[in-house]
Order: C-alpha cells, then sequence, then structure tokens
C-alpha cells in the first residue's frame, strides 16, 4: 500500500506478551519486513515499516578506505600461481 493511502480506521485487540503490551493488527493492515518504527504524536503511537536502504545508498553512505587499509605489496619474485583443473 502506497504511504499516500488512507484506509477507514478499524478497532484492533490489544494483549499481553510477557511484560509487553502488544497490538493484532488486521491482514489488511500488514506492514512489511520483520521490524517497525514506532513513536509517539501526542496520544498516539504511529507504527512504520523501516524502508531498507538501496545498494547505492549504502555504498554512498561507506567512508573511503585509508592507507592502513590499502592492499600490500606484492613479492614479484614469487612464481606464478598454477592453474588447477577441477
Amino acid at each position: 500500500m502506497a504511504r499516500s493511502e488512507s484506509t477507514p480506521a478499524r478497532e484492533a485487540k490489544l494483549f499481553r506478551n510477557n511484560k509487553s503490551q502488544a497490538v493484532r493488527i488486521p491482514a489488511d493492515f500488514e506492514l512489511p519486513g520483520t521490524s517497525v518504527l514506532i513513536h509517539r504524536e501526542g496520544d498516539r503511537l504511529v507504527i512504520e515499516p523501516i524502508r531498507r536502504k538501496s545498494l547505492l545508498e549504502v555504498l554512498a553512505g561507506l567512508e573511503p578506505l585509508g592507507p592502513e587499509d590499502q592492499f600490500p605489496d606484492i613479492d614479484d619474485t614469487l612464481l606464478p600461481a598454477k592453474a588447477i583443473n577441477l
């Protein structure tokens, strides 16, 4: 369901799960994933899915490698690796 779509309000059941209060979410309000973000807005609780970052967003957030993380120099005196037939 797109974020801009709205559905009529429905009553949902509250119950206890060990020491936590839980809400039974009807199937037509089902959220994707296994975790959500929850916050208060006054006396309301807002539950929203956690949007997964795209690969490009993850890569854009990476820091460049420092000099200590660079590949070491290779010893040119070593013989080349032999091809192995599997």
